[in-house]
């Protein structure tokens, strides 16, 4: 499964980061945009972030928007906002925090653990710029365990499409066999991984007779590779 494996490419959401994507009719999305000096009415920018996640939600499992997905300053247009420059960075800025989500501790350290016994890469879909991402990787001190990042918001490609994997296997400047994706998602993290030709480890409950092999999360992999060490 692992044995001759020399690079991990890691999903991010429900296999390291948890509580993200904090979207839906209920959430109180002015409560951060008023702490950043957002001005529209509460109930004006609840509206438009909302909108926005409507709009991204229907496009992003579409087959022909995997390798063209599209920012969110290009949502806002399309949506047919109309507001100042500062305002849209107000409303990327809440989006950012309300997609965001949390590495705890536990996971930092199973992240520091694999990266003791393989090159680690990221392959993460996100709809904001990636900068409030690496502002808490660099703060959870796991910034600097990858050697290579693709984030979908800096190119478009969203998985299932092969291109963010091949990417970061481009540039840790190994071949395929030597790769390992971890991921939970059957479509798009083991839909992505064979799309590449890339073997492919599930995490977090997921299922799939494609898959090289099971586990219930990132931690107990982790714990799989130090045993076997």
């Amino acid at each position: 499964m692992f044995e001759n494996k020399d690079a991990l490419l890691l999903d991010m959401n429900s296999t390291f980061m948890f509580r993200e994507d904090r979207f839906g009719e209920c959430e109180n999305y002015s409560k951060y945009y008023r702490s950043i000096g957002g001005s529209l009415a509460d109930r004006e920018i609840n509206e438009i972030v909302q909108r926005l996640y409507d709009y991204l939600s229907e496009l992003y499992p579409q087959e022909e928007y995997r390798e063209c997905f599209p920012s969110l300053e290009v949502a806002i247009d399309a949506i047919g906002v109309d507001i100042t420059d500062k305002e849209k960075e107000n409303i990327i800025r809440t989006f950012s925090f309300h997609e965001c989500g949390v590495v705890t501790i536990d996971y930092v350290k199973a992240l520091q653990s694999l990266r003791q016994r393989f090159a680690l890469a990221l392959v993460a879909d996100i709809w904001s710029p990636k900068m409030m991402w690496v502002q808490l990787f660099k703060e959870s001190g796991i910034w600097n365990l990858f050697d290579a990042y693709s984030f979908s918001s800096d190119h478009g490609f969203v998985k299932p499409s092969p291109k963010p994997f091949e990417l970061v296997v481009k540039s840790l400047g190994l071949p395929k066999v030597k790769c390992l994706v971890v991921g939970d998602s059957v479509r798009r993290d083991l839909g992505g991984a064979l799309n590449a030709s890339i073997d492919c480890v599930l995490v977090g409950g997921a299922e799939s007779q494609l898959a090289a092999g099971e586990f219930d999360n990132l931690l107990s992999f982790a714990r799989k590779i130090r045993s076997n060490s």
